[in-house]
């Protein structure tokens, strides 16, 4: 009986495999047409700023790259599946399973090589694309350099471990991966093929497949050898569970150390004794087995085992001696990557409680002090400031420092820029938004330290040509701007072009600035900024790239067009140096009579042997993130430094990029990479341009958050962790989680010279209220500075939250407080400034007032006042000198014996309900705790979390006894004990907590 072989697969029809071939072919001409279009038009906007040389620089790059591996990759897949099919046995034993395969090999056979090409071609093509993506890697390979400073471990200079390690690494997988895919390619072409055999006499496998798999395998066993070798100097990198830190500790260090380097050496003779047993001597497979099973048993023992003892019986009981050297090595290796290693530290006794005499008289501090908060007056401005529904000054303004008639003090700045999204249904075409409105007009200014008008800044600068009430602006520009229209700004999205430029020196197209009631001046760019547009050719490019006929269609598109895109100041940065971090707060200044944005740039890297790694995202992420900031990506780092200086012209968007850390090996390497001109030497930073720098808020955040530990240089007490800070929540609402963001100043902290331009920001205990440092960043003489204010650890100065909370839960002020808001209005707190003045603490906070009527917007109205420990000298006044006389009135009377009273406005000195005067000392210390406590009480209780109520309840238990102490103490006459009201007296008797909690 004749066995009928199976049917064959039907072939396509001819027209089948026609329409495939058109539909394949169109796919990948449009693929190609869109990355030329890319391409191109990348090319022209690198033409227009000058920076080809990144454009070039890294297209070449990931496409040597992509070649490279791929080809590579290509190579030894493809080879190994060639030589698996030249190693085939000629003849096969006959069985079931080889009766099987038959039928495979047939239709296999006569177009092997195509299939094995084909494979080899896509795993190429993945191995390339993945490899591509490593150009950052691969161009600080070829240009890093050396730090000068040498691991603590083997003394291996740091730029190994920056530049060398990431992508040794990374090869290092690729050749892994090529191995494994290697074998399991050759593993089944010699099955197919009948070299590896499941079923049938004889044995299982060919002495050339045998062969040519174990020397793969032994391949890969000395790719693990090497593997270890790394491994050593990447333990450097890793956690370090017992010490909660990063860096190899004890257990590393005298147990896995060793161990890796013996396991190299024995993963060495294990691929030697693969060949020998499986080709040479035996030719078999059951002691090359063995070997590989031994070398496992040994990663086991050696590299898991034994460390785990170490850590486990030497070091945990004695945790805080073993680990000690090693936790100095994070700590110095910590400091020294973030540049906090000259951080200047100072003692700051906070000792005096009592508002001195000289506060009234002060120019360093309280004349500079910052009542605006560009957060909350950003609507005013949009409301005073906006003159059309188009323009906008986004979610938050930022702060500058400017002189002005020959006194330098801070100022509230903003753009007035075009929002397209507030454009009207009418206004919203094609022709208005990208040829009409086209750009902003003016930097709008005011001192941060003066209101007018009712509460409303005193605006300096970017007017439109209509001056406004004479007592509630400036008259002159005393700002002045050369070029005040603003085409590239924070507002602009990515789809946000303008075509701009005209043939006709007479037709204006553009609306420039309103004039009068619903009239405007027109204007036509002449800036040298944008990629020409006026031939037939670009008009094309640019209708494919935004898919916009308008291009090819509109008369508004002629010969002298350009067209302006990227017109974001941060993204224009990010594409011109991709190699950086960048700021998530770029601010304009005026620059030598020009609009200038400038953007702060951060070289990172995350291979720094030591140093605590820290995700930016995390570590930056506070009240203002996204509310007229950028949130930085999620990236671990474990090194920083604010390198780069770059700033964007607002007119014509020329980027330049200045050094501005001339030492940083790691910008040193990027510049190389691009050909060593592509950031300007510091030297080159015009003058008025440093007037304008400021210490960068992003690298601030993560310096500020690692000082929080990174402040204890002993490793015994940072290991108890005692000594730990926290950045406390936002004042007005602790129970949101946010942070605190810090807060630019012109002022002067004890031990400086004269006033300066500082970011600064409280930190309390871990896990307390009362304040524990002030942490201030500024540029001295070019070079950065970071200094803490350190408080005694049993100080009585309380931090931002207690402070706020004691000042707004004084009765007094409480129902003046009571008084400004109420169903019309509400009550906004502005920034709570922490201010170390006279051996004491000044705390400042304005208090805005805004209706909630439509279009309404914030009115500065009162600013509480507080000095020493935050509740016994408190003012709530119309003003800033106001509060200040307030404060040292009560302090003449505290010195004269009499009692400090909480003043509001010019209200007499209040008594308590029954004719006493308020607490004073020791007594009304304990007060405020009993008031913070009922406070706390309250608020667990509306939170609805009934493990925090039970805490409030306790410390309020504690409060009341430590409150009654204190009366014993002071003795009172005939006073009854009891816990004091809001308003400081004490009621007759002591409640119990939950009646203090109005439970």
């Amino acid at each position: 009986m004749v066995m009928r072989s199976s049917s064959p697969l039907p072939r396509m029809s001819r027209r089948g495999r026609v329409t495939i071939a058109v539909l394949v072919g169109v796919f990948v001409l449009f693929t190609l047409l869109g990355w030329g279009v890319q391409a191109w038009t990348d090319w022209l906007w690198f033409d227009e700023v000058r920076y080809t040389e990144v454009f070039t620089g890294v297209l070449v790059t990931r496409l040597l790259l992509f070649l490279a591996v791929g080809l590579g990759m290509a190579v030894i897949v493809g080879g190994n599946l060639w030589l698996a099919h030249r190693l085939r046995p000629r003849m096969r034993p006959h069985s079931v399973e080889q009766a099987t395969l038959e039928r495979y090999r047939m239709a296999l056979s006569p177009r092997l090589g195509t299939w094995i090409a084909l494979t080899a071609a896509v795993v190429g093509l993945f191995a390339g694309l993945s490899a591509q993506s490593r150009w950052n890697q691969w161009l600080l390979f070829r240009n890093g350099g050396d730090f000068g400073i040498k691991d603590p471990e083997f003394g291996v200079d740091i730029g190994f471990y920056v530049f060398q390690l990431p992508f040794w690494r990374y090869l290092l997988g690729v050749a892994f991966t090529a191995v494994v895919l290697a074998v399991i390619g050759a593993l089944a072409v010699h099955y197919l093929f009948g070299g590896v055999r499941l079923q049938g006499v004889g044995d299982r496998m060919s002495n050339a497949a045998r062969a040519h798999l174990s020397s793969l395998v032994a391949v890969f066993v000395l790719l693990k050898s090497v593997a270890y070798v790394l491994d050593r100097r990447a333990m450097l990198l890793e956690y370090n569970e017992g010490a909660k830190l990063y860096g190899a500790g004890y257990a590393d260090v005298n147990a896995l150390l060793p161990a890796k380097e013996i396991l190299a050496y024995i993963s060495i003779v294990v691929a030697i004794a693969i060949i020998v047993f499986s080709n040479a001597w035996m030719r078999n497979l059951v002691w090359p087995g063995i070997s590989l099973a031994l070398l496992g048993v040994s990663a086991v023992a050696i590299g898991g085992i034994y460390p785990w003892a170490v850590q486990t019986f030497e070091v945990k009981p004695s945790a805080k001696d073993k680990e000690a050297p090693y936790i100095q090595r994070s700590i110095d290796a910590t400091r020294a990557a973030f540049g906090l290693a000259a951080t200047e530290t100072t003692p700051y006794a906070a000792n005096n409680l009592t508002p001195p005499a000289n506060l009234a008289t002060d120019t360093a501090v309280v004349s500079n002090v910052r009542l605006l908060d560009p957060q909350l007056v950003s609507e005013t401005y949009t409301q005073l400031q906006q003159v059309r529904g188009f323009y906008d000054f986004g979610p938050k303004l930022d702060i500058d420092r400017y002189g002005v008639n020959g006194k330098i003090s801070d100022y509230v700045v903003g753009v007035r820029e075009i929002n397209y999204g507030e454009l009207t249904d009418q206004q919203n075409t094609w022709i208005n938004r990208h040829t009409v409105y086209t750009h902003g007009y003016g930097l709008v200014a005011a001192p941060a330290n003066q209101v007018v008008c009712g509460g409303q800044p005193f605006f300096v600068s970017g007017f439109l040509g209509e001056k406004t009430q004479e007592a509630c602006s400036s008259q002159t520009e005393q700002i002045p701007a050369k070029q005040p229209r603003i085409y590239y700004g924070e507002r602009m999205a990515a789809d946000d072009y303008a075509i701009v430029g005209q043939a006709d020196p007479d037709k204006k197209a553009e609306f420039d600035r309103p004039v009068g009631e619903g009239g405007g001046e027109s204007y036509t760019y002449t800036g040298e900024g944008g990629v020409e547009i006026g031939s037939f050719t670009r008009r094309l490019l640019y209708a494919i790239k935004e898919q916009e006929s308008n291009f090819l269609l509109s008369e508004a598109v002629n010969k002298d067009s350009k067209l302006l895109y990227v017109r974001n100041p941060r993204d224009r940065v990010e594409k011109v140096a991709p190699f950086l971090t960048l700021d998530g707060d770029p601010y304009p200044a005026v620059v030598d009579g020009r609009v200038q944005w400038i953007v702060d740039g951060y070289t990172t890297a995350a291979t720094y042997p030591y140093a605590e790694r820290v995700n930016l995202q995390t570590e930056t992420t506070d009240e203002l993130t996204n509310r007229g900031t950028f949130q930085l990506a999620r990236e671990n780092v474990n090194y920083m430094r604010n390198s780069v200086k770059a700033t964007v012209d607002a007119y014509d968007g020329t980027v330049k990029l200045y050094e501005y850390d001339d030492t940083d090996p790691v910008l040193k390497a990027w510049n190389k990479a691009f050909g060593g001109d592509l950031v300007l030497p510091k030297k080159d930073i015009p003058v008025e341009l440093t007037e304008h720098l400021r210490y960068p808020a992003d690298m601030f955040k993560v310096q500020r958050n690692l000082l929080t530990k990174f402040h204890v240089t002993n490793p015994g007490d940072f290991y108890s962790a005692q000594d730990f800070w926290q950045v406390p929540n936002v004042p007005d609402a602790p129970d949101s989680g946010q942070k605190q963001p810090p807060y630019y100043l012109f002022t002067q902290f004890p031990g400086q010279e004269s006033p300066r331009f500082q970011l600064t920001s409280a930190v309390t205990p871990n896990g307390r209220q009362n304040l524990a440092a002030l942490i201030s960043g500024s540029y001295v003489e070019g070079k950065p500075r970071l200094e803490v204010l350190e408080l005694p650890d049993q100080t009585r100065i309380s931090g931002p939250v207690q402070v706020h909370q004691q000042m707004t839960n004084n009765a007094n002020i409480r129902q003046q407080l009571n008084l400004l808001s109420s169903n019309q209005a509400q009550v906004q707190y502005g920034n709570l400034l922490s201010l170390p003045f006279g051996d004491g603490m000044l705390y400042v906070e304005p208090v805005y007032v805004k209706s909630n009527q439509q279009d309404a917007y914030p009115l500065l109205q009162k600013v509480l006042l507080s000095y020493g420990d935050g509740g016994s000298f408190v003012a709530l006044a119309d003003n800033i000198n106001d509060g200040i006389k307030q404060l040292v009135e009560q302090g003449k009377k505290a010195g004269q014996g009499a009692p400090p009273p909480p003043t509001t406005g010019g209200n007499p000195p209040p008594t308590t309900g029954d004719g006493t005067p308020p607490l004073t000392g020791e007594l009304a210390a304990a007060a405020d705790r009993v008031q913070t406590a009922i406070t706390e009480v309250r608020a667990a209780q509306t939170s609805g979390d009934f493990e925090r109520y039970g805490r409030a309840l306790k410390a309020l238990d504690e409060a009341l006894t430590a409150f009654q102490q204190a009366q014993q103490t002071a003795n009172p006459p005939a006073a009854p004990s009891g816990s004091p009201s809001p308003g400081g007296s004490a009621p007759a008797t002591t409640p119990s907590p939950t009646a203090a909690a109005g439970g």
